[in-house]
Order: C-alpha cells, then sequence, then structure tokens
C-alpha cells in the first residue's frame, strides 16, 4: 500500500468579526470555503510556508502570531490501477495578522477566491472541516494544540 504524508500550514486571520477565507477548487470542481494556507516545500519552514501561502491564496501580508495547533487526518484513496493508498495530512495552524498588501484572488492555483467573511455567517458557508478546526482553536486555545472537533469523541 502506497502511503503519502502532507504537511501544511494554515492561517486564522480575524479582524473586526470576520475571517479571511480562500474558496478551494477540488479536483472534480466543487467549490468550498477554506483557510489561506497549503502545502510545504522540501526544506521550508511551517511559519514561512504559511507567510507564502497567505500571500499567493489572497494577496495579502501576514505575520504569524501564535502558534494554535496542530491537526491530522487520514484518509485512504484508490491509485491508478485500483491499488489502495493511505493519506495523511499534518496540518499546522497558526493565528495570523495582516500587516499589508490587498486583497485580491489566486490565478492558476488551488484557491479561486478569497473573501472577508463574518464570523457568524461562517456555519452557513460550504467549507472543508478545517475552517471549523482553525477557528476552534482560535476561540478555545487548548493547552495541546488539539481542537476537540478533531475526535468525535471529545466533547
Amino acid at each position: 500500500m502506497k502511503k503519502e504524508l502532507r504537511v501544511a500550514a494554515y492561517a486564522v486571520c480575524v479582524r473586526d468579526g470576520q475571517v479571511l477565507l480562500a474558496r478551494w477548487v477540488a479536483g472534480d470542481g466543487t467549490k468550498r470555503w477554506t483557510l489561506p494556507g497549503g502545502g510545504m516545500d522540501h526544506g521550508e519552514e511551517p511559519v514561512d510556508t504559511v507567510v507564502r501561502e497567505v500571500e499567493e491564496e489572497t494577496g495579502y501580508l501576514a505575520e504569524p502570531t501564535a502558534l494554535l495547533g496542530i491537526d491530522s487526518i487520514r484518509r485512504g484513496w484508490l491509485r491508478r490501477l485500483g491499488t489502495p493508498g493511505d493519506f495523511q495530512g499534518l496540518r499546522v495552524i497558526y493565528e495570523a495578522r495582516i500587516t499589508g498588501g490587498a486583497l485580491r484572488n489566486e490565478t492558476d492555483g488551488s484557491t479561486d477566491l478569497a473573501a472577508w467573511h463574518p464570523l457568524d455567517a461562517v456555519p452557513e458557508l460550504a467549507r472543508v472541516g478545517l475552517v471549523d478546526i482553525g477557528l476552534d482553536l482560535w476561540r478555545e486555545r487548548p493547552p495541546v494544540g488539539r481542537s476537540r472537533l478533531a475526535d468525535p469523541s471529545i466533547g
């Protein structure tokens, strides 16, 4: 079985009661909101990854201000020729503040739109689970950096 590990870094940027999100376009064309961020390049530090990814996806310059936590997901999938694969995603989640730049959409990337959304409107958005996990970490600040949403058996 082919095993794959992807390490990525994401930002929770909240200001004036709004959160910055990027709209991710899946391979099948489905569009859902996510936290700005993405995969680390080999040799890159996670804190540098989140700064680069926020700028690529939103046009903003961001300064990470706190490490909120780390989330891990695991999924099986079928590879070409029908052989099974085992994917694990390790997601480093930072709080960040916007320090410059201007809001714009990413071109030729995995997202097609960037926008601020009122925090109370997030539950109505078509979004990936990472948004809820990131906002939970931002609100709760758990000492071990693990969202209660990451484990359905916890509260």
